[in-house]
């Protein structure tokens, strides 16, 4: 890796160490809220049978994680930031729950192949220097017959500051200051994946790396932000499914 490949990865993980507190703060009231129930509905449809093995990539503070111990499944937790990771350690903590959470880049898994029967993910390939990368790790990962479930939005056509600046109700960003809201726009702006079409690119992508049965579904947030509270996300989100062929 070249240095400037590393300095990007540094200032990406120095930006999201920062935001863990808060983030955290967020991804907590998600769990005792509505939207616990939400997400499992858009998640618990596409899990094959039986007890998994679920990786969840990029789990941050360890929403997903949590949500899938609580069904009975085994999990793997990896962030790239480690106050990411001891923030969803803390919360796994509190609820007597063991999972597996692990400081590690999510496309660059120290992981066995053909390990999980599940690879989740939410909000998390628009973070990435290299997003194709961290698709076919994803493949590499999974067991002939598993699933890819994963949750992103457009991100790399917004400003996160001028939006949060405009928008007069509750949001998922409005408790973030302004000169990290601009340092996230700034890392944006350096990533190659905020200049492509989505979920145009990822389906393409997903395809050329041999995932088969790709579906999208661009409604999640008329589902999951129907009612505007301090999670919403005022960027329309978009759901990718697909599968490893067996």
């Amino acid at each position: 890796m070249n240095s400037s490949c590393q300095a990007l990865d540094g200032r990406i993980e120095r930006y999201w160490s920062q935001r863990a507190q808060g983030f955290g703060e967020v991804r907590r009231y998600e769990l005792s809220s509505e939207k616990r129930c939400l997400w499992l509905c858009e998640i618990k449809q596409f899990l094959p049978s039986g007890t998994l093995q679920i990786l969840d990539a990029g789990t941050g503070t360890g929403f997903f994680a949590i949500l899938m111990t609580e069904l009975g499944h085994t999990v793997t937790g990896v962030d790239l930031s480690p106050s990411m990771i001891d923030s969803a350690r803390e919360t796994a903590q509190k609820k007597n729950m063991s999972i597996d959470f692990r400081v590690m880049k999510a496309a660059q898994l120290d992981l066995p192949s053909a390990r999980f029967d599940v690879v989740l993910s939410r909000n998390l390939t628009w973070t990435l220097p290299d997003a194709r990368a961290a698709y076919a790790d994803w493949y590499r990962v999974l067991r002939r017959g598993g699933v890819l479930i994963y949750f992103d939005a457009d991100y790399g056509n917004v400003s996160f500051a001028q939006q949060t600046e405009e928008l007069n109700q509750p949001n998922a960003h409005a408790a973030i200051g302004a000169a990290l809201l601009k340092e996230c726009d700034a890392i944006k702006a350096q990533l190659a994946i905020s200049g492509v079409p989505r979920p145009e690119w990822d389906m393409r992508t997903l395809d050329e790396t041999g995932f088969t049965d790709i579906r999208c579904d661009t409604r999640i947030s008329d589902r999951i932000y129907a009612e505007v509270d301090e999670t919403f996300n005022p960027v329309p989100m978009f759901r990718l499914t697909a599968g490893k062929p067996g």
